[in-house]
């Protein structure tokens, strides 16, 4: 299967900072054979948009180990959650 290799931390927006917004946000990414992200959607969303797209921008920029298919990289989904939380 697929592994991470390199994936930003993404950045946690200053408004969803003031409001105290924190939030686990779950994305799939379709992965090829190159190690880098085709596509990213939110699996498991949480109730705050600037998180989600946060998110998704991080996944989008992963470095990825693409997965092997009889000796040959190959796309393949991955899921990554993404965790929020105000210290």
């Amino acid at each position: 299967g697929v592994e991470a290799v390199s994936i930003p931390a993404p950045a946690y927006p200053k408004e969803s900072r003031r409001l105290g917004q924190e939030g686990v946000v779950v994305v799939r990414i379709l992965v090829g054979p190159n190690g880098l992200a085709i596509k990213a959607q939110l699996l498991r969303p949480c109730p705050f948009t600037r998180l989600n797209e946060a998110a998704l921008s991080a996944a989008r920029r992963g470095v990825f180990l693409p997965a092997m298919r009889l000796g040959c990289a190959s796309e393949e989904w991955i899921e990554i959650p993404f965790r929020f939380v105000l210290r």
